[in-house]
């Protein structure tokens, strides 16, 4: 696999307009964004984006530009926007920073934040090796590597381990601190240099605030290249934090960190928590900060290595005889671990087990109710619902019964609010079968009818306006050929016995 600043830029440019890269959060494999990413591309390439907007209107007066997918993090009252960013301000954010001189100029800054001796900075995206299944599987691959496994072998040196992270890290980023970032704050705010878009970082900031109705805090999140523009301003906090704990005479530690978790190891109790106050005090003045309920500390740095939910996953008697225990074994450990990295993996297990049985279940829908709860009360297990409910469905006798339990379960979620993610695989296990069922989110009805507008183009001119409005997201050949069943590569980053 290749960290994304070891591509020259062409190849930057190109993986930014992967659809992959586009879009990270898990959809269905028909949604296909990279045919009107590569459109627009085209259509932009050696123009400025001011010749394609309206006259009186631009971006940043228009609300609703981005497609925005509100993902609940609990079950309950949590909740992250995921973001479709507007496919034009997308592509014209990529081309300003893939090209050749901003972006060997990104690449040296970003160089010189990773050259820190006592701070591992591992979040950069990365771009799949042929082993990898996709992008998003390398990264996972990356933060095994490099994260948990270097945390284990940190224990010959240190006794503790201190964790933390951002609260909301990419909807507290200010977007000026981007140029800070990446030309210096006294260069950045000279009274010359404010409106220069001869500065990379000018560019950026602006785009992001077109995106954001004006907006100087937060960015999308959702997309590879949000998570390497954070990884900007979080190498800028990198640096800073490092120079005021050397000027403290703070030595003697060391700090792993991926995108805005971190780990800090010591062999001093004291100096972690005295390295912490430093490290809220470098955010703080870059508007973020950390989150209490997630700083802790332990004194065992090889079980502190190990996210909680994994080790108990790892302990637990995994498998039972039957599929009901099987399941409901998942279903206590997912109060225990709610909305878990491990869920998944637990549920990927059950998927395995589940497609290996050839005969007829008796009482399936006792399964559907399980898996259902499951679901309702952790969000990110969307698409392994989806699978394994399309499975349990073939086990009742007939589609009036399957239509009965699609309805009952879209009936239980409807208690819940922004149930897009949702929605859109319901739809996935409706749409090749039988089951005539209906959606009201707007980007279930895109699927079905190209017409339906997602994102806000009223500030476009005529001939990008075109490109975008009607433009189709799915690809109609992977739709044709759609098992009722979901299948494992719909929803796997990896076979069932990769070791995460």
């Amino acid at each position: 696999m290749k960290e994304i600043t070891e591509l020259s830029s062409d190849e930057a440019r190109e993986f930014f307009l992967q659809g992959d890269s586009y879009c990270e959060f898990d959809t269905p494999p028909y949604f296909d964004f990279e045919p009107l990413l590569t459109d627009i591309s085209e259509e932009l390439s050696g123009s400025e984006l001011s010749d394609y907007c309206n006259d009186d209107t631009g971006p940043r007066d228009c609300e609703g530009v981005n497609f925005t997918l509100l993902h609940n993090k609990d079950g309950r009252f949590a909740w992250r926007p995921f973001e479709l960013i507007h496919p034009v301000l997308y592509v014209d954010l990529v081309q300003d920073i893939t090209s050749e001189s901003d972006w060997n100029l990104i690449r040296r800054r970003l160089s010189y934040f990773q050259n820190i001796p006592t701070i591992d900075a591992t979040g950069l995206p990365v771009r799949k090796s042929e082993d990898d299944k996709s992008d998003k599987a390398a990264t996972v691959k990356k933060w095994w590597r490099n994260v948990e496994l270097s945390s284990i072998e940190l224990a010959l040196k240190y006794d503790y381990i201190f964790h933390t992270d951002i609260t909301d890290c990419y909807g507290s980023i200010y977007t000026h601190s981007i140029p800070w970032a990446l030309h210096t704050k006294e260069v950045a705010k000279k009274k010359e240099n404010r409106h220069d878009y001869s500065l990379v970082g000018n560019c950026i900031d602006s785009t992001l605030r077109d995106m954001n109705h004006g907006q100087t805090n937060g960015i999308p999140q959702g997309s590879q290249v949000m998570d390497f523009i954070a990884e900007i301003v979080l190498g800028y906090a990198d640096i800073r934090l490092y120079r005021r704990l050397k000027e403290e005479n703070l030595n003697e530690y060391k700090i792993l960190r991926y995108r805005d978790d971190y780990r800090i190891f010591t062999n001093n109790p004291q100096k972690g928590e005295e390295i912490l106050k430093h490290l809220t005090e470098v955010l703080l003045d870059l508007n973020m900060e950390l989150s209490s309920e997630k700083t802790h500390s332990s004194e065992d740095v090889i079980q502190g290595s190990i996210k909680p939910d994994k080790m108990d996953w790892m302990l637990s008697k995994q498998r039972k005889k039957s599929l009901r225990k099987h399941l409901l074994l998942i279903h206590d450990f997912s109060k225990e671990h709610p909305n878990s990295g491990m869920l998944k993996k637990a549920l990927d297990d059950f998927f395995d087990r589940l497609t290996s049985i050839s005969s007829t279940l008796d009482r399936p829908v006792v399964l559907i109710s399980i898996i259902t709860d499951i679901a309702y009360r952790n969000p990110r297990t969307y698409p392994y619902f989806a699978a394994i409910l399309s499975k349990l469905l073939f086990h009742l006798d007939s589609t009036e019964e399957r239509r009965e339990i699609i309805f009952k379960v879209d009936e239980k979620f409807s208690k819940l609010p922004n149930t897009n993610h949702l929605s859109m695989w319901l739809q996935r296990v409706t749409l090749p079968s039988e089951i005539d069922y209906k959606y009201d989110q707007a980007i279930c009805s895109k699927v079905v009818d190209a017409s339906v507008e997602i994102w806000n183009s009223d500030w476009l001119g005529d001939s990008l306006n075109e490109i975008v409005v009607g433009a189709s997201i799915v690809d109609e050949d992977e739709i044709e050929d759609l098992s009722p069943q979901i299948q494992g590569e719909e929803v796997k980053l990896f076979s069932s016995d990769y070791p995460i």
